[in-house]
């Protein structure tokens, strides 16, 4: 069996990023009070994630592997089916860091641990360290968080944590067919719509953008965290003589497939409200939304 390597992966803080804007920590400063701000509190959540980093180095055991990226360079980072991911930060990193990976164990620890710990950065740094300082693979007990996958025609894949959005750049009117499973209808129900866009969501993503959904349309039943099934919702579908209104919502089980034609010029397609990093579809495209194979392994 191969070393582990621990991948440490980490944002830059808001005072590095007022850094490299401003050069010097004076003209940094006086941003932040034009602002009614305080560089002190900026400087303190700074101390803390660069505590929580150099207590997660030091607890890991001297004879596994070591390596560090911050959120913007994952991309290129080339991950191992050996690496065990510790992410610092918040609840948001995990979810980013979720669609590169492929089955290895993701640890979560909250730079700013507190009275409300999050839900996907469940441990300390102190917990955290004691974890990995055991060295013993065994110990990590993995929960299976389930994850969404949508998929262009010509194989462009992007999957998400918590939810996919397809719809127009700008969230104006978006044109398309949709085909949702049905029971009752061989290959299922088509309509015509024009509409906000529209959001398919894993349990985990159901406490947030899909929850408020879900709370204007009656409080549909969300699926939880580990459930084999999404949550899918059309947002202000428009009724017209060519468009319906009628498929606004549903639920796609292990094996179901929703489809999405696109009618107008380009739609897009991102995860976790990652905007900048997203497919794009044109006039004709089907895009399919299903069920991801990858689940997210978070240790608890």
């Amino acid at each position: 069996m191969a070393t582990p390597r621990i991948v440490i992966v980490h944002r830059r803080t808001e005072l590095q990023e007022l850094l490299d804007r401003h050069a010097t920590r004076g003209q940094a400063e006086f941003f932040l009070r034009t602002r009614g701000r305080s560089i002190q509190d900026v400087q303190d959540r700074h101390d803390q994630l660069t505590s929580a980093l150099a207590t997660i180095r030091a607890a890991v055991p001297s004879d596994w592997r070591q390596a560090e990226v911050e959120r913007a360079d994952l991309s290129r980072f080339l991950l191992t089916a050996e690496d065990i991911i510790a992410v610092v930060g918040q609840d948001g990193l995990v979810a980013n860091v979720a669609k590169y990976l492929n089955g290895q164990p993701v640890i979560g620890i909250d730079p700013e641990p507190g009275a409300n710990p999050g839900v996907l950065v469940r441990h300390t740094p102190a917990a955290a360290a004691a974890l990995l300082g055991a060295g013993d693979l065994g110990r990590l007990r993995c929960q299976n968080l389930t994850t969404v996958t949508a998929t262009l025609d010509d194989g462009q894949q992007l999957s998400a944590l918590n939810e996919v959005f397809v719809g127009h750049a700008s969230h104006q009117s978006a044109k398309y067919s949709i085909t949702a499973p049905s029971f009752t209808v061989p290959g299922g129900q088509t309509e015509r719509q024009s509409s906000s866009g529209l959001i398919v969501s894993t349990g985990t993503g159901a406490t947030g953008w899909c929850a408020s959904i879900a709370l204007e349309r009656g409080g549909r039943a969300l699926p939880g965290p580990t459930d084999p099934r999404l949550a899918w919702f059309v947002r202000e579908a428009w009724p017209s003589p060519v468009t319906g209104a009628s498929l606004t919502e549903g639920v796609l089980e292990a094996g179901e497939i929703l489809r999405i034609t696109v009618a107008s010029d380009q739609l897009v397609v991102f995860g976790d409200g990652m905007e900048d990093d997203r497919l794009t579809a044109s006039w004709g495209q089907e895009i399919t939304v299903q069920l991801g194979q990858r689940p997210l392994k978070l240790v608890v």
